[in-house]
């Protein structure tokens, strides 16, 4: 490995986590060498007009924590990559070292961010000798160099927490956004979590339809989710996502993973400490269809529009009902035997208990007690067996053996009245005008 950064003055930790886990280390195009409190590392392919957008974005903040923090784009793509992708990450690279060697103070957005005195770096990923592998490109990778990066910027002198946070360049941000995420990682000592965020609706009305109907089907799995009690009710979406430097190096850094990196990151960070909401800024996802990454919001508008799926149908609420009733019995404190477990699951439902027998939880619970010295490995490696991609497995398990998905509004009025939250709505039709559903999407917003 080609350790750039062997001589810097970085607690073990880092050191330790980089020698390991430390890939692909840039030197990063940054004006002078100070070092920060708060990184927000942002991936950017093919987002020229839309990062413009973004800067424009940031300018509007309030001044809060600006000083202290560095806005870091990963500007990437593959070898092979298109021509079309390379030109408009030239584009991009461009603006950024404009705005990064104070030299345009004319072309807004550059003029909006020099003025407000606003970080900017750049990691050049995409130009000639510079492109990632085409093996591991993709957003995942993109992440995890800017994050690596990240690590040997910060201001290890100062007691506040070393935020790394994570943007897209396809995103817009409320004016508090970063005032909000300092002062309550600060306050309350938060080491890992996420931003609310809001799709913004787009003016095309098809893609306005399918934005609603996709958050709601996100929103409606968190919420299902919390209503069970599940260590894992949280929502995975890479645009929102933070943690601190020490958590980070503690799980092994970001995944390379080229879809669904966001959901195994937070995952693994789950696994450590609880993965927190901050409620008091939003973060906007782009409302866009997208060729990035098979799934996420670009495909599920993609699908919207090709009419492939049935999009107006969700998971069956009693799922959630299930997962409740058996996660009050396998994480309360306490320990029994796998005989035990199995058979109150059985009486919770018998799929439940098919599938627990499919993933050897007998064997593997055995193997659990064997190996814990105390109640409280035990209550760690329950957390570690029902984790949430397995929490999701089963759910796609009950889905698929006897409690099939359910008309969407019918499932959500369900799952409302579960989670004794009242909505006010009435309805006459399955599918109701769009007024309504964004009703529906309100109050799970107010609620997930």
């Amino acid at each position: 490995m080609n350790y750039q950064f062997e001589n810097q003055s970085l607690p073990d930790f880092v050191k330790a986590y980089l020698k390991k886990y430390g890939g692909i280390l840039r030197i990063p195009e940054i004006a002078g060498d100070r070092k920060y409190q708060n990184i927000v590392v942002i991936p950017a392919i093919k987002e020229f007009e839309n990062i413009r957008a973004l800067l424009n974005s940031l300018s509007e903040m309030d001044d809060n924590y600006i000083e202290e923090t560095l806005f870091l784009f990963v500007v990437n793509n593959g070898r092979d990559a298109n021509g079309e992708i390379k030109t408009d990450n030239l584009r991009t690279i461009e603006l950024l070292r404009t705005i990064i060697q104070n030299t345009n103070h004319e072309i807004d957005p550059a003029k909006k961010i020099i003025n407000k005195k606003i970080n900017v770096g750049l990691i050049d990923a995409s130009t000639s000798g510079y492109e990632l592998p085409d093996k591991d490109a993709g957003v995942g990778l993109a992440r995890k160099i800017g994050m690596d990066i990240a690590l040997t910027l910060f201001d290890y002198s100062c007691n506040q927490n070393k935020n790394i946070i994570c943007l897209d360049a396809d995103c817009t941000v409320a004016p508090n956004y970063l005032r909000e995420i300092v002062k309550e990682t600060n306050e309350k000592k938060i080491v890992a979590g996420y931003v609310q965020y809001e799709h913004k609706l787009p003016e095309d009305e098809i893609e306005k339809h399918a934005i609603v109907c996709y958050e709601i089907f996100l929103r409606y799995y968190n919420l299902g989710l919390k209503y069970a009690g599940s260590h894992f009710s949280f929502a995975a979406i890479g645009s929102t996502m933070f943690c601190d430097a020490e958590s980070y190096c503690r799980v092994g850094g970001m995944n390379k993973r080229k879809a669904a990196e966001d959901f195994y990151f937070l995952e693994k960070l789950a696994k450590i400490t609880s993965i927190k909401l901050i409620d008091s800024t939003r973060v906007y996802p782009a409302s866009r269809r997208s060729w990035r990454v098979p799934f996420g919001t670009g495909q599920r508008i993609n699908r919207f529009i090709a009419q492939t799926h049935d999009e107006y149908a969700l998971y069956n609420p009693k799922i959630f009902s299930v997962l409740k009733n058996w996660l009050e019995i396998f994480t309360s404190t306490g320990m029994k035997n796998s005989e035990e477990y199995l058979a109150e699951a059985a009486e919770i439902n018998p799929q439940l208990f098919a599938f627990l027998e499919m993933n050897s939880f007998k064997e593997d619970w055995q193997k659990i007690m064997s190996n814990s010295k105390s109640g409280k490995q035990v209550e760690k490696q329950k957390l570690i067996w029902f984790d949430g991609f397995r929490t999701l497995k089963l759910v796609h398990f009950l889905r698929d053996n006897g409690l099939g998905l359910v008309d969407m509004f019918d499932a959500v009025d369900e799952l409302f009245t579960l989670s004794k939250i009242n909505s006010d709505i009435y309805r006459t039709q399955n599918i109701p005008p769009l007024e309504t559903q964004i009703k529906y999407l309100q109050i799970l917003r107010e609620n997930t």
